[in-house]
């Protein structure tokens, strides 16, 4: 039996996530880990808050078998680049780095379509950076999730994801464009669940062809 911690438990996948994985039987306990108290009906799901500016203070709350790091933020939400970064970049740095010092074995990351550490494109940048750098750490398994346009119920609206999953799916019925293809973060916490149930090793990635060639 295994303990799962969450950083990112608010957002479009993490809510689903920490769902399925209290449904596993091979997962004992859900620690979610968020800014502000979350209640759970679920006895096998706890919350601890933390501030991610000061995670050093935290780093008790690291300490389980799997960490699952679906942290994000936008440019609008955050207020600028530099900022998003400190979320997408920094914090989810930190929070990997914490958990592969307390021996956490496994690590889940939601990355992005195409990210790359070089790009031009300053998200893309962001997302290729932090794969870079925590396939460096001390975790025996790594595995990075790179889905394309997210679909599903979010917290405010997001003209231009609204736009994109009306526009994407027509263009992606050209082969070369089929990992592009919209996606329901819930069918991304599906593949991460599944995944945390495998006994590999080593770093892989997940592009969205790959993982769910017959969906959306």
């Amino acid at each position: 039996m295994k303990t799962a911690i969450v950083v990112g438990a608010t957002g479009l996948i993490g809510k689903s996530l920490i769902k399925q994985l209290a449904e596993c039987a091979g997962i004992a306990q859900v620690i979610t880990i968020t800014r502000r108290k979350i209640c759970y009906d679920n006895p096998k799901i706890s919350n601890q808050v933390v501030d991610f500016a000061h995670l050093d203070s935290f780093s008790w709350y690291f300490k389980g078998d799997l960490l699952f790091s679906c942290l994000g933020t936008t440019k609008k939400q955050a207020g600028s680049v530099a900022a998003q970064r400190v979320v997408d970049v920094d914090y989810q740095l930190k929070v990997a780095e914490l958990a592969a010092d307390n021996g956490v074995s496994e690590y889940f990351l939601v990355s992005s379509s195409d990210a790359n550490g070089k790009s031009k494109n300053a998200y893309l940048q962001m997302k290729g950076e932090l794969e870079d750098k925590v396939t460096q750490l001390k975790f025996k398994r790594i595995c990075i999730f790179q889905p394309s346009l997210l679909l599903g119920e979010r917290e405010g609206f997001r003209f231009g994801e609204k736009l994109g999953s009306w526009i994407l799916p027509l263009l992606c019925r050209l082969p070369l464009l089929k990992r592009y293809k919209p996606i329901y973060g819930e069918q991304v916490a599906t593949k991460m669940c599944q995944e945390s149930l495998k006994l590999k090793t080593g770093v892989q990635r997940f592009t969205l062809d790959a993982c769910f060639p017959d969906e959306v």
